[in-house]
């Protein structure tokens, strides 16, 4: 593995390689135990979308593997300004062990991996979010013990994270369900790479089937980041698409509930099924620190 791009790109082992190894760095945290694998290592950030997590998960990250995490912000950064990606891609390379960048098409972080001589890692696309399902992956095997043979629902807009759950979870073994509307399906290539699951894949636009029997219910903002404009059409889309008590008594009594957030309380899921599984959404938080830790140790290592 050079790269961390997609998904799509990854096999069943080298994804569950990296989640032993997630949670062989999130232990040394809680035993206090120095683990510098990326001592003298500089990874540069891109951000052209701005966030809170991924930025501080990163910095955090790079800081415990002994590394330096070098923020470049839309201002600074010349892609997207006159400097072709490819450009960039060679310059960094040259002065750098590893590039995470977080914006808006996926082509652009495919071109830094093909121009560029180091590893490319993808905080996140309009296409998917590979990082934050590594985490959700984590998470639900902390909670559960397994992947195999659960199902995972996701609910609302076929999204960046629709699309890296149903690549993820039918990987490493999981059943997925999808539920959107018409108008908000998950990319083309993903639902084609989904079909090749047969039965254990399920898109539909009925909720409650999705949901029936789940380990795993997932939801998320249905507003995303660029997109307030569409806010009220969106929200008119999604009605019926709430993660509430109602969709919760359709999943196993025991069924979690992860959200990546932020969220949007009483819009994409209510407050009272959000507080009932705090603790999960807030572990599936705090994994994308160790999950990616992971990855950064795995590339640049």
């Amino acid at each position: 593995m050079k790269h961390f791009l997609k998904l799509l790109d990854c096999t069943k082992e080298e994804i569950i390689e990296l989640l032993d190894l997630a949670d062989r760095l999130k232990q040394y945290v809680k035993e206090g135990k120095e683990h510098h694998f990326l001592k003298g290592k500089t990874l540069g950030m891109i951000f052209e979308k701005s966030s809170t997590r991924t930025r501080v998960s990163f910095e955090t990250g790079m800081y415990q593997l002994g590394g330096h995490a070098l923020f470049i912000s839309s201002r600074d950064s010349q892609i997207g300004r006159g400097e072709p990606t490819q450009d960039t891609a060679r310059v960094l390379s040259r002065m750098l062990d590893g590039i995470m960048i977080r914006t808006f098409e996926q082509k652009e972080v495919e071109m830094l991996a093909e121009y560029g001589s180091i590893p490319v890692i993808n905080g996140l696309t309009d296409f998917c979010h590979p990082c934050q399902v590594m985490a959700d992956l984590q998470t639900i095997r902390e909670h559960k013990g397994r992947l195999e043979g659960l199902k995972l629902c996701y609910i609302g807009d076929g999204n960046n994270m629709a699309n890296s759950l149903i690549a993820g979870g039918l990987k490493v073994g999981m059943d997925v369900s999808i539920a959107t509307p018409e108008g908000y399906r998950p990319a083309p290539e993903v639902l084609e790479f989904a079909r090749g699951y047969g039965a254990k894949f399920l898109l539909t636009d009925t909720p409650m089937e999705a949901a029936k029997d789940a380990d795993v219910v997932v939801t998320d903002a249905w507003t995303s980041m660029g997109q307030e404009e569409e806010k009220k059409q969106r929200e008119a889309a999604f009605a019926g698409y709430q993660v509430n008590k109602e969709l919760m008594a359709a999943a196993k009594p025991d069924a979690m509930v992860l959200h990546c957030l932020p969220a949007y309380r009483e819009q994409e899921i209510t407050d009272e099924v959000f507080e009932q599984h705090a603790n999960e959404i807030f572990d599936e938080a705090e994994n994308r620190l160790h999950a990616q830790k992971a990855v950064l140790v795995k590339l640049l290592g």
